[in-house]
């Protein structure tokens, strides 16, 4: 099997589990269908593959890695949702459809964002209760860490209060590695405590990081070059914002070259952490996305 059949496979793995956990009863009809609009958009599901690639390198339980990888897709989706209203990115797009607010109003794009992060917290607390596993508790702290105050929604608030303001480029590395960088560091690192391999965990933080850090300066090359049918979502809308990226401070040219250099980084950490190639290969693609 190649490396797109692999992904694709593991895509599908996750989009049945994300079905199975959503199909729930007693809530509004509005808001599940909400619910259901944005997990349901697209995407290509790398937060989970992450989880659940490295837990099978690590030869980790795979059933449990792949729950733990679906609530961290739950929380991200649930940071886009809230990310495009208008209080905050104010985006009509996002993965080649109209947003989560534009579809369902506001106020019922933000309670979707809200279950979602909930339901999050059920499926892993679920999972700690029926394992008794104290690696199962650290790792679903670890999620929490990276998608709360201290991680993705500091980030966030340091990315709205920049605008108009010039960072140096330490600045933008410290924002984005909560912003960005948190939530995909804490879908490898689950998998060490999975895995009841902690011994492996500082080598897949530094992988989870350079990884992180190559993803955003990819984000931010095309939100200046992108092709907008291609991805799905407006495009110049940080210089529009007069935000700093990678590409404002850097140049265009170096900011590729940034990207390349931590995606070579990510890559030599992957070699040593999973001896398939599927690790390395799913950086690689990172690097030449499109969405």
């Amino acid at each position: 099997m190649n490396f797109n059949q692999m992904l694709l496979q593991k895509q599908s793995i996750v989009n049945k589990r994300l079905n199975e956990l959503l199909d729930i009863s007693g809530i509004p009809e509005v808001l599940h269908n909400s619910i259901k609009y944005s997990v349901e958009a697209g995407g290509k599901r790398i937060r989970p593959i992450l989880t659940i690639s490295i837990t099978e390198a690590l030869d980790g339980n795979i059933l449990d890695a792949l729950d733990f990888g679906c609530a961290i897709e739950l929380i991200h989706t649930y940071s886009l949702i809230h990310d495009d209203l208008p209080a905050m990115d104010n985006d009509d797009f996002r993965r080649g459809k109209p947003t989560n607010h534009k579809v369902f109003g506001e106020a019922i794009a933000i309670l979707a964002g809200d279950a979602l992060l909930n339901f999050a917290i059920e499926i892993l607390s679920q999972k700690a209760i029926n394992n008794n596993n104290l690696n199962y508790i650290k790792a679903i702290n670890e999620i929490f860490k990276a998608s709360g105050a201290r991680g993705m929604i500091a980030g966030q608030t340091i990315d709205i209060t920049s605008e108009n303001r010039v960072l140096s480029l330490d600045e933008l590395y410290k924002m984005h590695s909560l912003k960005t960088g948190a939530i995909i560091e804490a879908s490898c690192t689950v998998a060490a405590y999975i895995s009841g391999r902690e011994d492996r965990l500082e080598e897949i933080k530094q992988f989870s990081q350079h990884l992180g850090i190559a993803f955003q300066i990819v984000d931010d090359i095309l939100d200046f070059v992108g092709d907008e049918k291609k991805l799905g979502k407006t495009v110049g809308k940080d210089l529009k914002s007069n935000k700093a990226t990678f590409v404002t401070i850097l140049g265009l040219d170096e900011a590729k070259m940034k990207a390349q250099e931590h995606t070579k980084k990510a890559i030599e950490i992957a070699n040593g952490l999973d001896k398939t190639g599927f690790l390395s290969k799913l950086t690689e693609y990172l690097l030449v996305r499109e969405n």
